[in-house]
Parts: structure tokens; C-alpha cells; sequence
């Protein structure tokens, strides 16, 4: 079986989400049902369903040449078709990233591969994979295991070319092999390639990218600066005859170290190849030992804890796999890695749809129940008043009618009142968002360019990318002063509201950019580290340097866009816990005037005014049953949590089981 306990991992997450998005849509109803609901409301829920729909778990594996990463996948996920999917013979074989992946848009499987040269234009792989004519396609058939040994050979092809024209791609000619001739070296063929087939994991949103060795990691750098970062896992695979070696180290701490405290993605490193140090004669007890040393002294060397460095065999579990042999899997120790995956990955991406989703609409939610209860505890009331006053019930009917006419009144005016601050608060937006207008970014960029092109000393090219950040930094430290004025205004308006219903109080939601700034330091960071690491001729240098940077822009570029996005996203959704509870608590009222007017009727007896009302609190008691019934959906615990078990997440440790919301 391959990867089953992922897979049952992976299935109880899947169906955790298909939970939280059938509860949504039903609160959605719900809202539109009793009247309550409201655009802005409505826009968010569609947002978290968005998410929700969208969302998938991804593993790189990152790691030296011949490490065996193409290897561990094969056993990992293709050990059912009996044979090798990847090739993964000695030497280098992933000669460019490849992503794994099932597109159910898709009617059959294929392969997508995008031919090197066009490293030379300044779109990248992201810009590219939304032109589909550039790709070259191969149909897979998963029906037949050679056919797709045949297609996936494909992935690993090289072709000969002179040494500059390999340089002008962005290759480091040291780097390269001879082609046979004289002047020309085997490049790859392919820049990226993208696998979609029918996998039960990938089917669940599990998501693969295999990368190529170092070199490649130097000269692809979306793949440092995008790909990676964007991953929820990071498998960094060493062997366990070298232990860590100078070029290990060197991927680690310029690629993957800092990603944990980035990005929150999870670091593990398996130590593969262990079968080398199987020794009969020695006793398994020996082995043991000796395998444990080199685990502890790999976790000192990369300054991760022991358990996140896994010792394995993946040939012989592959092996062990196609031949059906129980012991020999055991004996390789995949069966360690594939736990640790379930636990903390899947673990991981439960925590991040709670912060992103679950919070969210449960806020939602709760505002509902409060004001439903509120609109309860009135009619009870009322109720009372009314049997107790049965004779003049007529004129008690005009007095609650009057009473909550002014309660509308009041839930009006605020309303107004909110909506005037509302369109203050677009304002405020306005100047958040013009703080990083894309036309200003452009400015930046095109006196970068020129800087570059311009400049013929190394000095020159650093000047002008250290000016580009410092004038992006400038930007965003407007943008700061500008949100600092807008969460004043948002926190003086959730301080009246709080102050008026004391017993609803609301935390006002603060618009932050320090994320941002954080993530244009690493990425200058990222930039400072690729100029002290430049070497290479000058010529080399320049295009290089041209290349790096624009995958940088592209990284800026989209930071901007977010940070925008998220600016204006804030200004719209900021007062909307306020108006929601104002404007459910306006519309019950109406319901309300309307339900006492008919009991005003004069025809009426006191006795059927009393099931009416009855009538009336069944039907507030049903709806608030509803809004509990969903409450108690969304609060349930992620699949894994409710294993009870205490799951340490990176930056993070919380006790679960406790049927308790992070």
C-alpha cells in the first residue's frame, strides 16, 4: 500500500474541509433564510470558501545530486506500478524542477514541459504557466507503466550547446559537462516540468516539486526565491555514507535554513542510503548505533532537533514494496518519514485554514448568535408582561410597540452613523493603497533598470539594487504612518461601540505591514547573499545579475500586490463585526414591530395574542438552535487534534484533543 497512513491523514483533512464548507454555505442560507444576511458578509464567506476550495498541501524535496531525492519519491508514490516512474538511475537525473500534481480540470493525464531557452525572455515559470502555447505536452496513460517511464525519461533530457550560449541562459560553465566537442556543454533541455495524473494523494491536494541539484538551485531563481518559500515541507535529503558535505552546508544555509522562521514550512532531513551501513557480520544492534550517531551529528551540523532527521533506505524500500516484503520495508525505515509527514504537515495546514477561515467565519457566526439571543430574551420579556397585563393588553401593546420603534431608530442611526465611517475608512483606504501605488513601483523599477544596464562595475550594479530597496522601504514606511492613522480612527470607533454594548464587546481589527517590511528584508537579504556570492566574469555577471533580479521584481512585485489587496480588503471588511451586529439587530427589530402590530389587531383575544407570541419565540428558538448546531460544526477540532495528541508546530506548541480553537 503505498503511503497509507497519509492517506488516511490527508482523506480525514479533506473531509474536515468538505465539513467547514458545507457548514459555511448552510450559515450562508441561514443568513438569507431569516433576513440577516448582508453584501459584505456574503463577500466574505465566499472568500473563505474560496480558500477552502483552493487550498493544497505541498512537499519539495531539495537536496545535492545523486542524494537519492528522485528515488524516494518513486518509492514514496509510483511503488504500485512496480517500477521505477522517474528515472532515477546514478548521476544527475532531475535536471529541472518538477512539480507532481492531479488537475481535476484535466480530462487526462500529462506532462508539461517548458523548454530552456526561454530563460532568455524575462517572463518566469508563474508568468509562464498562464501561456500554455509555450509548453511542449505529453500525454500520459497511466494504463500503461512503460508508456510513462517512456514520457517521465523526457524530464531528464539534456542537449548540447556552445558554452556562451549556455552563459546568456544563466549557466555557470563550471557547472556544465562536455558535450564531446570542443566549445559546447549538455544543458537541460527543460526549464520546468509539470506532471498532472491521477494519484489518490495528489488527488487530495497534495502537491510535489522535485528539484534539481545545486547548480540548477543557482541558476533558477524563482525556485530559491518562490517555489520553496511557498511550500508547506521541506525535504532535504543527504546520504548517509558522506554525512553532510561542504556542498550540503552550502545549499542549507543559503536556501532552506531560514525558511522555517519565513515561512513557517517545516525542515526535515532525511539521511538516505543507510542500507550502506547494513553490516551482517557486525549484528543489527551495532548498525543501529552507528546509524544513530551520524542522525545526531547531522541534527548538530544543521541545528534542527533529532527528530526531524530521518534515516532511511528508499531502494530498499521501493524494493521492499514492489517485492511485497514486510520486513525488508520495515528494515528501510520509510514507514518513519511517512508518519512525520502526516503529523506535523497535515497538522500544520489545519492551523493555518483555522487562522485563516474557521476564526474568521466563527466571528461571523457568533455575531448572529449574540443578537438572536438579545432579540430572545426581549420577546420573553414581553411575553411576560403580556400575561401579566391581560386585561389592558391592548395599551401594552402600543407601549412595547412604541419602545421598540425607538430601539429601530437608534439601531438606524447607528447604522448611519457606522456607513458615514465606513466611507471615511474607504478614504483612509485610498491613501493606504496610494502609499504603494503600482505606477510608483514602476518609477523604482525603471530607474533600476537603467542603473543596470548602465553600469559596467560591480559597484554600480550593487548601488543600484541597494537604492531600489531602500526607495521600495521608503514606500512602505509611508504606507506605515497611513495605517497607523486608520487603526486609530477603527480603534476610537470599536471603543464607542464596546462602551454602548458593554456586553458585546469587540477587539477592532488592526491593519499591520510589518509582515511586509519583514518580507522585503529577507528578500534584500536574498539579494545582499546572491552579490557577495558573484564570482563570475563580468559579462557572466551582468546577465546573470539581469536574471536574478527580475525574478526578484516579479517577488516584489507581488508583495506589493498582496499588500495592496490586503490594504483595501482591511478598509472594506474592518467595521463589518459593527455593521453586522447593527444591521441583524435593525432587521430583527422589523420583524419584530411587524409580529406586535398584528398582535395590536384589535379583533384579537388575549389568549390567541399569547400563541402568536409563542409561536414567534419557537420560531427566534429555531433559528438560534440552527446557529448553535453550526457553532458546534465549526468548533469541532481538525482530524488530527482530535487524536488528542500534542503536536509541536514550528513557533508554536498547543495542547490538543481539548475540543479548543488555537
Amino acid at each position: 500500500m503505498s503511503m497509507e497512513r497519509l492517506s488516511q491523514q490527508v482523506d480525514a483533512y479533506v473531509t474536515w474541509k468538505r465539513e467547514l464548507m458545507r457548514e459555511i454555505t448552510r450559515y450562508r442560507s441561514w443568513l438569507v433564510h431569516n433576513r440577516l444576511g448582508s453584501e459584505a458578509v456574503d463577500t466574505r464567506l465566499e472568500r473563505a470558501l474560496r480558500l477552502l476550495r483552493t487550498d493544497h498541501i505541498t512537499l519539495a524535496f531539495v537536496g545535492e545530486f545523486s542524494r537519492g531525492k528522485t528515488e524516494l519519491i518513486n518509492s514514496l508514490f509510483f511503488s504500485e506500478y512496480g517500477q521505477r516512474m522517474l528515472p532515477s538511475q546514478a548521476g544527475r537525473t532531475t535536471m529541472c524542477p518538477t512539480e507532481l500534481f492531479f488537475d481535476p480540470r484535466s480530462e487526462r493525464s500529462y506532462i508539461r514541459l517548458l523548454p530552456i531557452e526561454t530563460r532568455t525572455a524575462a517572463a518566469s515559470v508563474a508568468q509562464f504557466k498562464r501561456i500554455p502555447g509555450n509548453w511542449v505536452n505529453i500525454p500520459l496513460d497511466i494504463s500503461d507503466p512503460d508508456n510513462m517511464v517512456q514520457a517521465f525519461a523526457q524530464v531528464a533530457k539534456t542537449k548540447p550547446m556552445p558554452v556562451e550560449q549556455a552563459i546568456q541562459l544563466g549557466f555557470h560553465p563550471d557547472m556544465l559537462e562536455s558535450a564531446g566537442k570542443p566549445g559546447l556543454v549538455l544543458v537541460p533541455a527543460w526549464r520546468h516540468a509539470m506532471v498532472n495524473f491521477d494519484h489518490p494523494l495528489l488527488r487530495q491536494g497534495l502537491r510535489i516539486l522535485d528539484t534539481p541539484g545545486l547548480n540548477a538551485l543557482g541558476s533558477e531563481p524563482e525556485l530559491t526565491l518562490s517555489m520553496l518559500p511557498s511550500a508547506q515541507a521541506i525535504i532535504f535529503l543527504l546520504a548517509a555514507d558522506t554525512g553532510v558535505t561542504a556542498s550540503d552546508m552550502a545549499i542549507w544555509q543559503q536556501h532552506i535554513r531560514q525558511l522555517d522562521e519565513e515561512t513557517q514550512a517545516s525542515l526535515f532531513a532525511v539521511l538516505n542510503k543507510i542500507d550502506v551501513l547494513w553490516d551482517d557480520l557486525a549484528g543489527e544492534e551495532f548498525v543501529q548505533q552507528a546509524i544513530g550517531q551520524i542522525q545526531l551529528a547531522t541534527a548538530r551540523q544543521l541545528g534542527i532537533s533529532a527528530d526531524n532527521v530521518l534515516p532511511l533506505s528508499a531502494k530498499q524500500a521501493m524494493l521492499a514494496k514492489v517485492r511485497k516484503d514486510e520486513a525488508l520495508l520495515e528494515r528501510s525505515q520509510l514507514g518513519d518519514l511517512e508518519n512525520l509527514l502526516c503529523e506535523r504537515i497535515v497538522a500544520q495546514k489545519e492551523r493555518l485554514l483555522e487562522e485563516r477561515v474557521v476564526n474568521q467565519v466563527l466571528a461571523l457566526l457568533n455575531n448572529s448568535q449574540h443578537v438572536l439571543n438579545l432579540r430572545l430574551e426581549k420577546v420573553r420579556e414581553q411575553q411576560e408582561l403580556l400575561s401579566t397585563h391581560q386585561q389592558d393588553n391592548g395599551q401594552m401593546l402600543f407601549e412595547l410597540t412604541a419602545k421598540t420603534k425607538e430601539d429601530h431608530s437608534q439601531h438606524h442611526k447607528r447604522l448611519l452613523g457606522l456607513k458615514t465611517n465606513q466611507r471615511l475608512l474607504r478614504r483612509q483606504g485610498d491613501l493606504l493603497r496610494s502609499a504603494v501605488r503600482p505606477d510608483k513601483l514602476d518609477e523604482h523599477l525603471a530607474t533600476v533598470r537603467q542603473g543596470l544596464s548602465g553600469s559596467w562595475t560591480t559597484f554600480g550594479i550593487n548601488q543600484s539594487i541597494l537604492q531600489f530597496f531602500q526607495a521600495v522601504e521608503t514606500d512602505l514606511g509611508n504606507l506605515a504612518q497611513e495605517a497607523g492613522m486608520a487603526n486609530k480612527m477603527v480603534a476610537a470607533i470599536y471603543r464607542r461601540h464596546n462602551e454602548e454594548n458593554p456586553l458585546h464587546g469587540v477587539d477592532a481589527p488592526q491593519f499591520n505591514s510589518q509582515r511586509y517590511l519583514r518580507e522585503l528584508k529577507q528578500l534584500q537579504g536574498k539579494a545582499d547573499q546572491f552579490r557577495l556570492h558573484l564570482k563570475t566574469l563580468l559579462s557572466e555577471q551582468k546577465v546573470l545579475t539581469r536574471r536574478f533580479f527580475a525574478t526578484l521584481v516579479q517577488e516584489v512585485i507581488g508583495l506589493h500586490q498582496r499588500l495592496r489587496n490586503e490594504a483595501e480588503q482591511w478598509a472594506n471588511d474592518a467595521l463589518m463585526p459593527l455593521m453586522q451586529h447593527t444591521l441583524e439587530h435593525k432587521q430583527l427589530l422589523e420583524t419584530h414591530m411587524l409580529r406586535l402590530k398584528a398582535l395590536a389587531q384589535d379583533t384579537q383575544q388575549a389568549r390567541q395574542r399569547g400563541q402568536q407570541l409563542a409561536r414567534y419565540i419557537g420560531e427566534l428558538e429555531t433559528q438560534l438552535a440552527q446557529a448553535n448546531e453550526m457553532l458546534r460544526a465549526l468548533r469541532r477540532p481538525a482530524p488530527i487534534q482530535r487524536q488528542g495528541k500534542v503536536v509541536t508546530l514550528p513557533g508554536m506548541i498547543r495542547q490538543q484533543g481539548t475540543g479548543e480553537h488555537a
